[in-house]
């Protein structure tokens, strides 16, 4: 775990060295605010909670996620450092953690600051914390399910470009599947079990649940194992393209 934390460590200092890192921050909050009390219509709607804020997350990480993934290994592919990180006396898979938990982190500091948005509703009305909590939770899970794909995708191109649009394209099928207009399509031939099956793969359907305030088991072992096979698939690609 040392070496983790160092890569941690190095991965977060390169993030904060460019002007990106404060311009991806400001952009986060400004688009959570937007959503949140323009289209969300968060004080009309008259009630105490913060569901039209975390009701856009999907759809916000759905392009700022991948834009902090896309860098994870297509700069180094491209610069030609991936050989040499690849030579130090460091596991493939820490590299893959560490990068994976830095840019998890950096995500998670942009949801941190959205905190001002609890303290207002508190003031406001008597709404339930544990749901908010809760909902937090969720978001950062599902930020870290979109992380995983992106840090697989950019571990097979050299082009940020491309590795953007690929994770936008595949996250957003994940989407799809629970979205309710895609399953009542399925329902016209399928037996409601596939139906079920299909809305199990998706997204929406786990974040949506935990939103609600239920910590099931079977919604956090869907975001650990999605996470777990993107990033086992990462260290995959990762082999299959050395010397590429």
């Amino acid at each position: 775990m040392s070496t983790v934390t160092a890569i941690i460590k190095r991965e977060l200092r390169s993030y904060f060295a460019t002007p990106i890192a404060y311009v991806f921050i400001v952009i986060f909050l400004i688009m959570s605010g937007v959503f949140a009390f323009y289209l969300g219509n968060l004080y009309e709607r008259g009630q105490a909670d913060l569901m039209p804020f975390f009701n856009f997350h999907p759809w916000l990480y759905l392009f700022l996620v991948p834009a902090v993934a896309m860098r994870l290994w297509s700069e180094e592919r491209n610069s030609g450092n991936i050989e040499l990180l690849m030579t130090l006396p460091v596991k493939k898979m820490d590299w893959v953690l560490g990068k994976f938990l830095a840019a998890w982190l950096f995500i998670a500091l942009a949801l941190l600051l959205t905190f001002p948005m609890v303290i207002s509703i508190n003031y406001l009305g008597n709404p339930d914390n544990g749901v908010i909590l809760a909902s937090y939770f969720g978001s950062l899970l599902l930020a870290g399910g979109f992380l995983a794909i992106g840090s697989c995708i950019s571990a097979a191109t050299k082009n940020q470009v491309i590795a953007f649009i690929l994770t936008v394209v595949i996250c957003f099928l994940f989407l799809l599947a629970g979205f309710p207009m895609v399953l009542n399509f399925f329902k016209l031939f399928l037996p409601q079990v596939l139906v079920d099956a299909v809305a199990s793969t998706s997204f929406l359907t786990h974040f949506e649940s935990i939103t609600k305030g239920v910590l099931d088991l079977g919604d956090l072992s869907y975001f650990a194992l999605m996470m777990a096979v993107w990033l086992y698939a990462t260290g995959v690609v990762i082999d299959m393209k050395k010397g590429s």
